[in-house]
């Protein structure tokens, strides 16, 4: 607001206080929850309306769950603002925020563009308890992807968190988090074959020619089967695209290597992809080990 130093967003109380009308402020304000407003000038993304919130909340706030995977690079963001707290008799309520109660150490919060949110460990622990294993798996593969997770890292919080609700599918997915899955789609198609009885997959399978070179990777495969597993998404569908497609499963081919391909209406349930995989496999050879 000229002449007035308000900055990139105020609360309406700071604002009459400098002596901005309420006029001034209907035009500038784009309101992020009652009394706190964004100038028209910065863009309402995500970490706008963070920064605006940090404002006004408590100093040991953080920013957490849904929001912090935003932040974090490892999903969508959600409507709510989430909101990490340590334990009070009242945690402060407000429209357009979620506060949750957390008993955090100092490394389950870090820095991300001047604003504290949870770290990458304290978020996978945290929506554990809030989603399907199946997208738990693909979060932490992002996560992992996204360099905010290592094993170290969610060993050390994974070990301090007896009795924490969602402990359990946290560790029993932590294992198997990788960086190398190229996409949630196809950290959740990895999802399906790793709680069937067939061999786990590998991830980024390289695909080498009749001389050794790498002439492609695979989303995921059995190297000893030559069977590779590939997720494809819209992106698939353009024309360049496309037709790097169609070079990369004929050298496949070639090589003899069987392809089998999933789209996103495969990956609901388990029936298509690890039927059609053991099909593929036993076509191949491998037969199911005797319990």
């Amino acid at each position: 607001m000229d002449g007035i130093p308000l900055g990139d967003s105020y609360t309406w109380t700071a604002a009459r206080a400098l002596g901005v009308t309420r006029g001034q402020i209907r035009a500038d304000g784009v309101p992020v929850a009652r009394g706190l407003y964004v100038s028209r000038s910065r863009d309402l993304d995500l970490r706008m309306r963070c920064r605006a919130w940090a404002g006004v909340l408590p100093d040991d706030a953080a920013f957490g769950l849904h929001t912090a995977t935003a932040l974090l690079g490892a999903g969508p963001a959600s409507q709510d603002v989430h909101v990490v707290l340590t334990p009070r008799q009242v945690l402060p309520q407000r429209g357009g925020i979620r506060v949750h109660a957390r008993a955090l150490a100092e490394d389950d919060v870090i820095d991300v563009d001047g604003l504290r949110v949870t770290s990458g460990a304290q978020t996978y622990l945290d929506m554990a308890q809030h989603v399907p294993p199946a997208d738990l798996l693909a979060l932490g593969d992002a996560l992992v992807r996204s360099g905010h997770l290592d094993a170290a890292r969610l060993q050390r919080r994974l070990s301090r968190a007896q009795r924490v609700r969602g402990v359990v599918p946290a560790r029993r997915w932590a294992t198997h988090l990788t960086g190398s899955a190229g996409s949630p789609p196809e950290s959740r198609l990895r999802y399906w074959l790793l709680t069937s009885d067939l061999p786990d997959p590998e991830v980024q399978v390289p695909i080498p020619d009749g001389w050794g070179q790498v002439v492609a990777h695979a989303d995921l495969g059995y190297s000893r089967w030559k069977i590779a597993l590939e997720y494809e998404g819209r992106q698939h569908a353009e024309r360049e695209q496309f037709g790097r497609d169609i070079d990369r499963y004929s050298l496949m081919a070639a090589d003899g290597w069987l392809t089998l391909r999933f789209a996103g209406r495969h990956l609901g349930g388990p029936t298509a992809v690890v039927e059609r995989t053991r099909r593929a496999l036993s076509s191949r050879g491998w037969r199911p080990q005797p319990r």
